[in-house]
């Protein structure tokens, strides 16, 4: 999608409005699968802005999630609800200022070990205090209705397809793709590495942060060690790397893909669930390293090569 094309845009447009009628004219199952899509696309298109243009693979995007979920569980009732929300992707995004710099000096496998070991650290504190706390889990009271924690999604969904476009884009987001490349050419052509990475790095945890705040409502029965699940930041690495390319518009195709796929295998095959997921994975990766979206460029390259040579005399 390029957001400076007017006809992407009203496509964008009618994309977000067809969504947002899906309350009123499907069942509450086509809600939740909405629902459900509408977070890994949030999620995935959050980790992008970091890891997808700097090549910096985290396991930490799960660790950003389960801090703005706990913050609103927390909080219930005593904070509105239009305020808690934000605040929690505050939070996140403030914990990812805190630790980034650190955290950004670490690279390759390191990088994605420390970043692991991170969200771990967080989870088993939270958890540690809770049990001493002598609180094993917590009931949220009064939650919204589907259809409201729905169009909530749907405006943080659209809020980081927004901004995976925009940073993609921008000056900034080649700079970050420098990074990817040759951090130390870049550094000596005049990039400001350290903050470009810092920077990427708070923005992918913003949006991650309300997500978890707003999905904590859908279930309404909070236990901590399942909103910092690891497969979380599991799943949104394979959605993105199924989508493939470095804009919104692959991981966008791959969390589709995946997660209507997902959906369909466990309502089909609920034993073999996992193990033809994986299978396909593996295929994926070994046939299709360039993801869904390469694979539509390079047939789209191929028929138009093809098209030029038959009317060429």
């Amino acid at each position: 999608m390029n957001l400076g094309n007017n006809k992407s845009v009203l496509a964008f447009v009618a994309a977000l409005l067809a969504l947002g009628a899906l309350p009123w004219v499907g069942n509450d199952y086509l809600v939740g699968v909405g629902l459900t899509v509408l977070m890994w696309v949030a999620l995935t298109q959050s980790w992008c802005v970091l890891s997808q243009l700097t090549g910096y693979v985290s396991l930490g995007l799960v660790v950003f999630y389960g801090l703005g979920a706990y913050f609103v569980v927390v909080t219930w009732q005593a904070l509105p609800l239009w305020i808690a929300i934000p605040l929690g992707g505050l939070l996140a995004a403030a914990f990812a200022f805190l630790v980034g710099l650190p955290v950004m000096r670490v690279r390759g496998p390191y990088f994605v070990i420390l970043t692991f070991g991170l969200a771990e650290l967080v989870k088993y504190s939270i958890m540690t205090y809770e049990s001493a706390a002598g609180i094993a889990s917590r009931i949220l009271f009064g939650a919204p209705d589907l259809w409201v924690i729905y169009l909530l999604m749907l405006a943080l969904a659209a809020a980081a397809v927004v901004l995976l476009a925009c940073v993609s884009r921008s000056r900034f987001g080649h700079g970050l793709r420098s990074l990817r490349e040759n951090e130390e050419a870049a550094e000596t052509l005049g990039v400001p590495v350290a903050r470009f990475k810092l920077a990427a790095f708070v923005l992918s945890a913003l949006i991650p942060g309300m997500v978890g705040g707003v999905m904590a409502l859908r279930s309404t029965y909070f236990v901590p060690g399942q909103v910092f699940d690891p497969m979380i930041s599991v799943t949104v690495i394979a959605m993105a790397l199924l989508g493939g390319g470095d804009d919104e518009k692959g991981p966008l195709l791959g969390v589709v893909f995946l997660a209507l796929l997902s959906e369909l295998l466990w309502a089909q095959a609920p034993l073999l669930y996992m193990i033809i997921l994986g299978l396909i994975l593996v295929v994926f990766v070994l046939l299709v390293p360039n993801g869904l979206w390469g694979l539509l460029v390079e047939r789209r390259g191929k028929a138009s090569t093809a098209a030029r040579l038959k009317v060429s005399p």
